[in-house]
């Protein structure tokens, strides 16, 4: 019964969204058990004080004594007077009756003295005995409430021992986006571990967009392969060729996400801007009919903006002399001409980056679970390019798929801040459309993410802060007012786990990827924690933390303790019917392999009122197809891969 109480505690609900783990006791600790009584030291009976009365009685009839022993001395002589004839037996009877009359009254006072003695020995041989009898009953009586004291403690011990420490926290209904801000590389790693994982077991899709050049994800990776997800990495920008998001798109909409990734080198500027980058755009692409490939739109900026020789381009079959002409004489002279030229030469510089987008689409097998990151041996600004295109795209991506049910699509983006606001904004619009869940994860809080923090159905939650301005913002975010409660094992499990200093990510979909790893594990939550235990540092390093005891200790919140926040420890917060609630979150997936893990939350646990009236799950997930993320069946599906 014990065993099937344990696992059931683990399994996840489906219908839940998980972010972490609440450290909380029910039972305190009992400290040590109550001691033994210690038995009163044993008594004797007062051997010097009857010996001092026996002294004072001694001296007290010391005369009497004497005047016995010359009584009888006295008899003698006059017993040896008679029978010699000294003296008349008349005048010696006498002599006798009167040392007898003396003897008497003498004896009588000694015998009394002693009885005296005798009867205060023995009375005090009663009390003895008495006293006797009252220690052993009250030694006794305290064996007794030592026995039921101890028992209690037993009961508190093994309470406190076998009850559940950590409890999970989950997403309410109603809210699809969290925002993350803070945090190291291997706090990251634990969120995206956690929610990922989590999310995969229900059902679920998962795609994460890894901008941070960090591998966060790559415990993930672990896990899906031990699940048998086979997943998918896209590390860009060497799979460019086998990545191609855009493909199919109408000719407005590729001009849409064209414009945006020029602006990723811009301060973020007005409409207008990138409504004539669009315009330039959308009017190259008519050259082509609607369609093209991004080499043959670079080599037509080229041909605008007057770089290069024309020829060139030409001879590579990327232009034809007809389209040349269209292009050379697609918009006047004069001022105009200057503009577009600038623009022109703008949009080439940027976009000729993707020239390989797409050029050598492969066969992949299905997978729930898809990584694209940047490459951090490649340049800042083609990352910066890159991590805008794929955004864009997948944002028309989402925007032309169904509305599926919540959380059904989990959109994970660890990098966020790289992003410009616009993009951000139709992101979430895109993701809140369709129902996808959307986690932003912000290593820093500039300008245009601080405005958008939490901003529309959102929780926020707040890792460790290095730069001192973010920790204040953020520390005014939660309410300085507020003490938190944050678990030893929680301060143990450092940034040793879950990111090495050769952490990168293994391509899956280039031409020397390995081939996809399947030990025949179904993804079921029931295998979840064994996965986690087996496949994740997190697992393999919490159950060593957590031999070395338990323990938490209070902090508030204030600038200086988020600056030193442990690295997968995250105050989250948002707002429900009872106000705003804040509280303080261990991301750190290996807590799931505990025995005293339990997925219920702290208050469904607790409290079988609450329990009975939980809050709402989210509509259980079933697979259904992706939402169309890539090229069409006879190139590339990046949900089905069918040709």
């Amino acid at each position: 019964m014990v065993d099937v109480t344990a696992r059931e505690t683990r399994l996840l609900r489906q219908g839940r969204v998980y972010i972490g783990w609440r450290y909380a006791q029910v039972h305190g600790d009992p400290g040590p058990p109550p001691k033994r009584p210690t038995p009163p030291e044993a008594e004797e009976v007062d051997a010097e004080s009857l010996a001092a009365h026996r002294r004072e009685a001694q001296l007290f009839n010391r005369p009497l004594r004497i005047v016995a022993g010359a009584t009888g001395v006295g008899a003698a002589l006059f017993i040896a007077a008679g029978l010699t004839g000294a003296l008349l037996w008349a005048f010696a009877a006498a002599g006798l009756v009167a040392c007898a009359f003396v003897a008497l009254i003498t004896g009588y006072a000694i015998w009394q003295s002693e009885k005296f003695l005798r009867a205060r020995a023995a009375a005090e041989m009663e009390r003895f005995e008495r006293r006797q009898e009252d220690r052993r009953r009250r030694l006794e009586v305290a064996h007794a409430e030592h026995a039921r004291a101890y028992r209690d403690w037993q009961k508190r011990r093994e309470a406190f021992e076998s009850q559940h420490e950590w409890y999970a926290v989950t997403l309410p209904a109603g809210l699809d986006r969290v925002d993350v801000v803070g945090g190291t590389l291997s706090g990251w790693s634990a969120t995206i571990t956690m929610m990922g994982a989590a999310r995969l077991a229900a059902g679920s899709q998962v795609t994460v967009l890894d901008l941070s050049e960090g591998a966060v994800a790559r415990e993930l990776i672990e896990l899906g392969n031990d699940q048998g997800e086979r997943p998918q990495v896209w590390v860009l920008p060497g799979d460019l060729p086998q990545l191609d998001l855009t493909h199919g798109l109408e000719a407005d909409q590729l001009a849409d996400v064209l414009s945006l990734v020029v602006s990723v080198s811009e301060e973020q500027g007005s409409a207008r801007d990138l409504s004539f980058d669009n315009a330039i755009l959308e009017r190259v692409l008519g050259v082509f009919g609607g369609r093209a490939s991004i080499p043959r739109i670079t080599a037509a900026l080229r041909a605008l903006a007057q770089v290069g020789d024309p020829r060139d381009d030409l001879r590579a079959g990327l232009l034809t002399d007809d389209e040349l002409a269209k292009i050379t004489t697609m918009f006047g002279r004069g001022a105009a001409d200057r503009v577009v030229i600038e623009r022109a030469w703008a949009l080439e510089s940027q976009l000729r980056k993707l020239d390989k987008l797409g050029s050598s689409p492969t066969l992949l097998p299905p997978s729930r679970l898809r990584v694209i990151a940047t490459d951090r041996r490649a340049g800042v600004l083609t990352n910066r390019v890159l991590g805008t295109y794929v955004t864009a795209a997948l944002t028309h991506v989402l925007r032309g798929s169904p509305q599926g049910k919540p959380w059904e699509h989990t959109l994970l983006v660890c990098g966020a801040e790289k992003l410009r606001g616009d993009v951000l904004d139709r992101l979430i619009d895109a993701c809140e459309a369709t129902s996808t869940g959307l986690v932003l994860m912000y290593r820093s809080l500039p300008a245009h993410v601080k405005e958008r923090l939490g901003r529309g159905h959102a929780a926020v939650g707040f890792m460790r802060l290095g730069n001192a301005e973010d920790a204040r913002v953020a520390a005014e975010h939660i309410g300085v007012e507020h003490t938190l409660e944050v678990a030893e094992l929680t301060e143990k499990v450092g940034d040793t786990v879950g990111i090495q200093d050769d952490g990168a990510y293994v391509s899956t979909v280039g031409p020397a990827a390995p081939l996809p790893v399947f030990n025949g594990h179904e993804p079921t939550d029931a295998a979840l924690p064994d996965g986690i235990g087996r496949a994740t540092s997190w697992g393999q390093g919490t159950s060593l933390a957590a031999e070395a005891g338990k323990g938490s200790r209070e902090f508030a919140v204030e600038p200086r303790e988020l600056q030193q926040l442990a690295p997968t420890a995250m105050i989250f917060t948002h707002a429900d019917s009872s106000g705003r609630r804040i509280l303080l979150v261990d991301a750190n997936p290996g807590i799931m392999t505990l025995p005293t893990a339990n997925i219920q939350e702290f208050e469904e646990a607790t409290d079988p009122s609450r329990a009975r009236h939980a809050k709402p799950d989210l509509p259980q997930d079933t697979p259904r197809p992706a939402p169309n993320l890539g090229p069409p069946p006879e190139r590339l599906d990046f949900r089905k891969k069918k040709r």
